[in-house]
């Protein structure tokens, strides 16, 4: 069977092919432990060329044991070339579950190769910056002056919209409002950023303080900060502010962008303002602006919003005669709203329809939503059915995938599915997290299974302490 699939790979255009062998040693390497990926691997014969490196890489972003094992495999094969691109979607695998020696390792590796850029280590800070290391974080920044590179002002823009992406807007805030002072003059870009992160999280007080601060140092709102303070308000569900906004911007000659049309269809429509979200696609159809998937994606949550579902299908039909999608985040969007109608049964029979159509073929998003939907109606059976589909495409799950099947087989009481499916997590270097872990020993142990649950503790122990060497 793996033959097969990398015979006929060799016979396609190069693209497809990269895309189809990268899905088979997927599949390869997550069927047995990662203990044994040299073995696994051994008997493919296949070149491997940097595109299919970074390819594989990027499929098991989830799953940095794999990730590295496989770089370390791929490292001696025939054809093998170090890229910046195949070190830093390893540093992202690994980045995930806070293997952050390593990391460094590879940091230095690239150095020493030089391959290293200024992405590398905003990658870095990204990590550190979602896990909640915003000290980290900073010092990454920092560390790019003893590693030869200059500090510049747009180097800061891209460290606070890191804190600010990762819901650390206070942190970024407090950064900016030191660094301004002794260190970068900020720019438009700058108090944008800000903007952005204040408006995530809903604080319009703080967006406006940002806002006056910045026409106080001169700057002019351009049609970035319009969409950004659009969106802004939209998020804290003032659509008729974000209009009155929209309304200025056009009063000032400025031409909104499709991001602006997207905001407030979305928002209008999550508000089943349904007819005006349809007005602002009319208008984005009449702006001349090339379609594009979320803006149709938005209308289609419009449409699902108001539960009209026949005519969010015949979007579809519509976003495939403008040959614009749909994509897997269209599906998902019907999927979520179907769910939330407790349409069980039109939901899987979407989600078989996209699933034999090869030109949008789920995600592991897609495949998550499923696996939760049956968990909550207690169809572990079905739930289990998808998973195995999804593994069979060479698709790997995330953490919190994990956790669902999880805990659902934990609340059927098989525990034994529910170990093998937790050891199978571990085996890929996902850190399972505290409260299902918690939930699942307590079970075992109110099951007698004192041994089993003292096994999985010492797992769980060596998987938390011991930084990956490789």
């Amino acid at each position: 069977m793996q033959a097969k699939a990398f015979s006929k790979a060799q016979d396609m255009n190069p693209d497809n092919a990269t895309g189809l062998t990268a899905e088979a040693i997927c599949k390869i390497l997550s069927k047995g432990p990662s203990s044994r990926v040299e073995e696994s691997l051994s008997n493919i014969s296949v070149e491997v060329s940097p595109e299919l490196v970074i390819e594989v890489l990027k499929k098991l972003s989830n799953a940095g044991i794999l990730a590295l094992l496989f770089f370390r495999w791929a490292e001696k094969q025939k054809g093998f070339k170090y890229s910046m691109e195949s070190y830093n979607a390893l540093i992202e695998a690994l980045g995930k579950i806070k293997q952050f020696k390593m990391v460094w390792n590879l940091v230095n590796d690239m150095k020493h190769k030089k391959l290293l850029t200024k992405d590398t280590f905003a990658l870095v800070a990204r990590r550190y910056a979602r896990a909640r290391k915003v000290k980290e974080a900073v010092e990454t920044f920092e560390k790019m002056e003893k590693f030869g590179m200059k500090l510049e002002v747009s180097d800061f823009n891209r460290l606070i919209d890191i804190l600010s992406k990762s819901r650390c807007i206070e942190n970024a805030q407090e950064l900016f409002d030191k660094m301004k002072k002794r260190r970068f003059a900020p720019d438009v870009k700058s108090y944008t950023i800000l903007l952005e992160g204040w408006g995530q999280q809903q604080n319009l007080l703080k967006l406006n303080e940002v806002y006056w601060e910045m026409k106080d140092e001169g700057f002019e709102p351009d049609i970035v900060t319009y969409g950004i303070i659009i969106s802004a308000h939209c998020k804290a569900r003032k659509y008729d502010a974000a209009i009155e906004f929209y309304h200025e911007l056009e009063a000032k000659n400025l031409r909104p962008t499709p991001h602006i049309f997207c905001t407030l269809i979305n928002g209008l429509g999550s508000d089943r303002r349904l007819d005006e979200a349809l007005k602002y696609f009319e208008k984005f159809k009449a702006s001349g602006f090339a379609p594009e998937v979320p803006t149709y994606n938005a209308v289609v949550g419009a449409y699902c919003w108001s539960m009209k579902m026949r005519e969010a299908y015949k979007m579809i039909d519509e976003m495939k005669k403008c040959g614009v999608g749909p994509n897997s985040r269209t599906f998902d969007i019907i999927l979520h709203h179907l769910i939330k109608a407790h349409k069980t049964k039109e939901a899987f029979a979407v989600f078989q329809r996209m699933s034999s159509d090869s030109s949008c073929e789920p995600a592991v998003s897609t495949y998550e939503i499923i696996v939760r939907m049956f968990c909550n109606v207690e169809r572990v059976d079905m739930a289990i059915r998808v998973w195995d589909q999804m593994r069979v495409k060479g698709v790997l799950p995330g953490m919190h995938m994990f956790s669902t099947l999880i805990n659902a087989l934990r609340l059927e009481n098989r525990l034994d599915d529910a170990c093998k499916y937790f050891q199978e997590m571990l085996d890929v270097g996902i850190r399972p997290p505290g409260p299902m872990f918690s939930n699942l020993k307590q079970a075992l142990l109110d099951g007698g299974r004192e041994d089993t649950a003292k096994i999985l503790s010492q797992k769980v122990d060596k998987i938390r302490k011991t930084p990956i060497i490789g």
